[in-house]
This record gives C-alpha cells, sequence and structure tokens, in this order.
C-alpha cells in the first residue's frame, strides 16, 4: 500500500484544493444550464426540447473551448514548474489565435445557417423552428465564452482556481435572475419565452467574461498580463502548440462532433420525449460529473507542474495514487446520481410521464457508466495528456467513439430498431471500454516527457526516464 499511495500531505492538499475548487465552479457552470433547462421547463416541453437541441451546438461550442484549454494547460503547467511566465503568455497568445479562429467559423456556419443546423439534429418542425430563435440569439455569446474559458485555464495552470469559482457564481446568478424576468415576464417585462431564455443566456455570458478579464488585468499580478499578450501570436508557439496540444484539441473537437451526432441519432427516434428525456438525463449527469473532469483537471496541473521540475520518480507515485482516487470518486458520484434521481425529477413539472420515465432509465445508465468515466478520463486527458502525448489520447478517441460506439447505436437506433435507453447504453458504452486501455497506458509510463521549447525546440517533446 506504501508503494501505491503517496506519503505527502501537500500533495493531497494541492489535488484537493485545486480538485474541489473547479468542481464548484463547474457545478456552478452546469447549474446555468440546469436552470436554464429546469426554468424553460416549467415554460413549455417544446421550448425545453429546441432549446436541448441548441445545446447540442453549444456543447460543442463548449467542447472547442475545452480542447484548447486542456492544450493550453499542457503547455503551460510544465512552463509553470519551470517558472517561466513569460514563455507562459505567449503560449497563451497563440492558443488564443488559433481557438478564435475555430470558433468564428461555428459562429458563421450557425448565424448564416440555423435552420440546416438544426435540421441535422432533429427532423421534429416545430421543435426546428423554435430552436432558431434561441440560436440566432445565443451564438453571440461564442467568443466571449471561449475568452473566458481560456482566461481560466490559463489561471488554473499557475494554481490560480478560486476565480473560476466566482465566475461561475456571477454567471449562474445573472442567468437564473435574468431567466426568471424575461421567460415569465416580471419586473416590467413582457413573457418572453424562449427568445428570454436566449437574452439571458447572452448577457450572462457577457457577466462572466467582464469578471474573467477584470481579474486578468487588474487583481493577478503574478503573471502581469497586458492587453499585448491576447495578440501575442508569435510563429515559434503556435508551431509548439500545433505539435503538442492541437491533438487534444482535436480529441475535444472530435469528442464535441461526436455528441452532436448522438443528439442527431436519438432526435430522429421520432419521438420529442426521447429529446426531453436526453435534456434532463444528460444536464443531471453533467452537474453530478463535475468532480470527475475536475479531478483530470486537476491531475494536469500536478503532473505537467512535477515533469517541469524534472522530478520523475514523483510522477510515477502521483500517477499510482490518482490513480486509485479516481476510482473511489467515481463509485462516490455513479451511488449520488443513483439516489438522486427522483429528486432531480420532481424539478421538471412540466414534462409529461412518458419523458420523466424514460429519463429515469437513461440516468440508470448513467450511474454505471459514470464509474467509467471516473477513472479513464482523467487518466488519459489528465496524466497521460499532461506528460505530452496527448496523440494517442487523440487516436485511442478516435477509435471507440467512431469505430464502434456510433457504429452500434445506429445499427440498434435504425437497423434493429431496439428501445431508445438501449441505444442511449449504446451511445455511452465507451466509458466503460476505455478503462482497460487506460490502466495499461498509464501505468506503462512511457507518456513522461518534457515538451517545453527550453528542453526541445523543436516542441515534440522529450521522453524522460522516470524509473
Amino acid at each position: 500500500m506504501k508503494k501505491i499511495f503517496v506519503r505527502d500531505r501537500q500533495f493531497y492538499k494541492m489535488f484537493f484544493t485545486l480538485a474541489m475548487t473547479i468542481s464548484v465552479q463547474n457545478v456552478i457552470v452546469c447549474a446555468v444550464n440546469l436552470a436554464d433547462n429546469v426554468m424553460i421547463g416549467g415554460y413549455s416541453e417544446l421550448a425545453l426540447s429546441a432549446v436541448s437541441v441548441v445545446n447540442q451546438i453549444q456543447f460543442m461550442v463548449q467542447m472547442i473551448a475545452v480542447g484548447f484549454s486542456n492544450g493550453l494547460v499542457v503547455l503551460t503547467a510544465q512552463y509553470w514548474g519551470k517558472k517561466d511566465l513569460a514563455s507562459i503568455k505567449r503560449c497563451f497568445g497563440a492558443t488564443l489565435a488559433v481557438a478564435m479562429a475555430f470558433v468564428l467559423l461555428l459562429f458563421a456556419a450557425v448565424f448564416f445557417f440555423p435552420q440546416q443546423a438544426l435540421r441535422l439534429l432533429t427532423d421534429q418542425t416545430a421543435v426546428v423552428n423554435e430552436g432558431v430563435i434561441y440560436l440566432l440569439i445565443t451564438c453571440f455569446s461564442y467568443p466571449f465564452f471561449l475568452v473566458t474559458q481560456l482566461v481560466l485555464a490559463l489561471m488554473r495552470s499557475i494554481e490560480k482556481v478560486r476565480i473560476g469559482f466566482f465566475v461561475s457564481l456571477f454567471a449562474l446568478v445573472s442567468n437564473v435572475f435574468l431567466n426568471y424576468i424575461m421567460i415569465y415576464g416580471h419586473l416590467g417585462f413582457s413573457p418572453m419565452g424562449t427568445r428570454g431564455a436566449a437574452i439571458a443566456t447572452l448577457l450572462s455570458r457577457l457577466v462572466e467574461f467582464a469578471v474573467a478579464i477584470v481579474y486578468a488585468f487588474g487583481v493577478e499580478k503574478k503573471l502581469a498580463l497586458r492587453l499585448r499578450d491576447f495578440f501575442c501570436f508569435e510563429k515559434t508557439y503556435i508551431r509548439l502548440f500545433f505539435k503538442v496540444a492541437f491533438p487534444l484539441t482535436l480529441s475535444s473537437l472530435s469528442w464535441g462532433v461526436a455528441m452532436a451526432v448522438q443528439g442527431m441519432i436519438l432526435g430522429h427516434l421520432g419521438s420529442e420525449a426521447v429529446l426531453g428525456a436526453n435534456s434532463i438525463a444528460t444536464t443531471v449527469f453533467q452537474l453530478i460529473s463535475v468532480v470527475l473532469y475536475a479531478s483530470g483537471s486537476a491531475a494536469a496541473v500536478i503532473i505537467g507542474k512535477t515533469i517541469g521540475e524534472h522530478k520523475l520518480e514523483l510522477v510515477r507515485q502521483y500517477a499510482k495514487t490518482l490513480q486509485v482516487l479516481f476510482l473511489f470518486i467515481g463509485l462516490a458520484s455513479g451511488a449520488v446520481l443513483f439516489a438522486a434521481r427522483p429528486l432531480f425529477l420532481s424539478f421538471y413539472g412540466a414534462v409529461e410521464a412518458p419523458t420523466k420515465h424514460l429519463a429515469n432509465l437513461f440516468m440508470t445508465v448513467l450511474c454505471v457508466t459514470t464509474v467509467g468515466t471516473a477513472y479513464e478520463c482523467p487518466c488519459l486527458a489528465g496524466i497521460v495528456c499532461a506528460g505530452g502525448e496527448t496523440n494517442f489520447v487523440f487516436r485511442n478517441d478516435l477509435i471507440f467513439m467512431w469505430g464502434i460506439v456510433l457504429p452500434l447505436s445506429v445499427l440498434s437506433a435504425f437497423v434493429f430498431k431496439w428501445p431508445p435507453v438501449v441505444t442511449f447504453a449504446f451511445l455511452k458504452s465507451d466509458q466503460v471500454t476505455k478503462c482497460p486501455v487506460a490502466a495499461i497506458k498509464v501505468n506503462r509510463f512511457r507518456w513522461i516527457r518534457d515538451v517545453t521549447l527550453a528542453s526541445n525546440p523543436d516542441g515534440k517533446g522529450t521522453k524522460t526516464d522516470a524509473s
């Protein structure tokens, strides 16, 4: 047991401080989406379905932001271990430049072709028409959301995580308040339904953007960010980003597109109940699973920083202990989700009984897959990526999602015409089947490498001997 568990209180303090702070931040972020779903679900089931479909596009934006944020952390955490602040800021500028190009491209696509974009996700005409109202307003939040997430990732990589909590808290409070007055019509406003929910979402994104920028420029003194750092497009660091971090971005993009395809599969089963049930189940899962993803983010910072400090034996010890912690977190999260199903369903008063029943079945499936997610996701996206071997994670995601999960799900839905819950189980099956691959990969320790320019001018990274 001594070989498995690190005997260093500072390690556990660092991990749980990072993980819990990021978790609280992510809980609040998910609570924003949950508030949208619950409040619009109380307005009408059509509006709930429309917002659910549009949020699949919003999820792609989030995956773009997550991918670039994680790629930024992979680079900057190792520089943080070396205390190279100038390179950290240059990595930020390079990442922002590439990421903004992706987000603006997606913005243009959905702004100029909203009907076509939504018809890819569902064949329900009423849902599409209602969804266009929501999409054409919320799409303006995409660039602001991206900048906010990259600033928070930059702060996270230098172990400044509390600002993420405050940014998300401001977003939640403003979103709930604005939903209250705009969806239903209070304090002199006329009831605006779906349009009101969209305006509330856009304004809350602007609030969190403003808070993040004020903190980055006015409060955080260690990095001493300036406006020019947001436009620092040095070719050397852009090449470094593409060589080291971009595979992780592609992995998130691939997963985001795959989630949209999953939504298309469920959206073409010919039932609004399936769309509503999926919206309820996935929103609740996002709320419960925040600790899973936060533990991966915390692991990435710790492992990347330790590699940057060249404490290679500690990297091996940390990786072993983290795997056990991931499993405990997964079991606890699955149990909480199972116990809390009736409570969450009680929030959706305007939703019909068949939709609630299906949502209950979907959440039961997620109770099982959550355990797998808690292990494989932090192991691969946290530990392995922090070591610089991001290509492996990208290839692994492609094989499991596009080679196994989606083909089986299409067969289940449209060839064998099995019940929706069976198709849903296939859609989430990779969260369990990836676990053996993650265990083998992490415990071989061939992923440990220094990816910084100081050690590797070509940006490819050098494997180190941690044995």
